[in-house]
């Protein structure tokens, strides 16, 4: 199966893709399974394409990914000015409701990886009401500390044995990238997506932006309002060097 093409973006190269290319991908990847490793996919936005150049385990995991989609629409922008003219977002939220409405319907099994366990309890009832005949195989909230080398090994045997198709991995970046890259090769057959805010937005936790705002590139000034402690650093310190290095980059062409 062909991966779709991916272009340099200020330092990551992004994939040129759409929700239905991403879908049927990872429906034929969890129906065929790979039996020396799991295919991932890494959800980017602003955030994480300024922090990977600071990051080098962050930037490996997505050189390493077999799909980067576009996350936020200053990357879909910058995609767009570089000459993919119809590039559309592939946003984490929404690419993770397309896949479960497709596995409900051809019988694949999901996986939860992530949250607290109160959210996943929410999330998965909340899942299954939505999407009757969906198959969650199993859900594992990790604690806030790295897990000890037996924990590691009990958590991948469980997601091994639990016979999920697709893991959902929803840590926020960077955590969720570097996970996805340190197990593709000791958790196979697997098709991992991580996809950030996903398990708190549909588990009804954190609010989403308005639609118009999402269109607009103003998403990130409204989780921002929503999680000001939180999120500080990343909208005021991070981000904000996207532009600069965009504009060199397409001056540069």
């Amino acid at each position: 199966m062909t991966l779709p093409e991916k272009i340099n973006i200020v330092g990551t190269r992004v994939s040129k893709t759409s929700y239905k290319e991403v879908v049927n991908l990872c429906l034929a990847w969890a129906q065929t399974k790979d039996s020396q490793r799991s295919r991932y996919v890494c959800v980017t936005s602003v955030h994480g394409i300024i922090a990977s150049r600071d990051d080098a385990e962050l930037a490996s995991a997505l050189k390493d990914a077999d799909i980067v989609t576009p996350d936020g629409m200053p990357v879909v922008w910058a995609m767009r000015s570089f000459g993919v003219a119809r590039q559309e977002r592939v946003y984490g939220p929404t690419l993770m409701l397309h896949l479960c409405e497709e596995a409900a319907r051809s019988g694949l099994r999901i996986y939860l990886y992530g949250a607290l366990p109160q959210t996943l309890e929410d999330l998965s009832r909340r899942l299954r009401a939505r999407y009757p005949g969906l198959r969650i195989a199993g859900c594992y909230s990790p604690p806030f500390r790295p897990l000890s080398e037996e924990e590691e090994t009990e958590v991948r045997g469980s997601i091994m044995a639990s016979g999920a198709d697709i893991l959902f991995v929803g840590l926020s970046t960077p955590k969720q990238e570097k996970w996805m890259r340190a197990h593709r090769d000791s958790i196979t057959g697997l098709t991992m997506i991580g996809v950030g805010a996903a398990f708190d937005i549909h588990a009804g936790r954190v609010r989403q932006a308005p639609g118009w705002m999402q269109q607009r590139g103003l998403e990130w000034l409204f989780r921002l309002l929503i999680e000001p402690v939180r999120l500080w650093r990343r909208y005021v310190l991070i981000t904000p060097r996207f532009l600069p290095l965009w504009l060199k980059q397409w001056v540069s062409r």
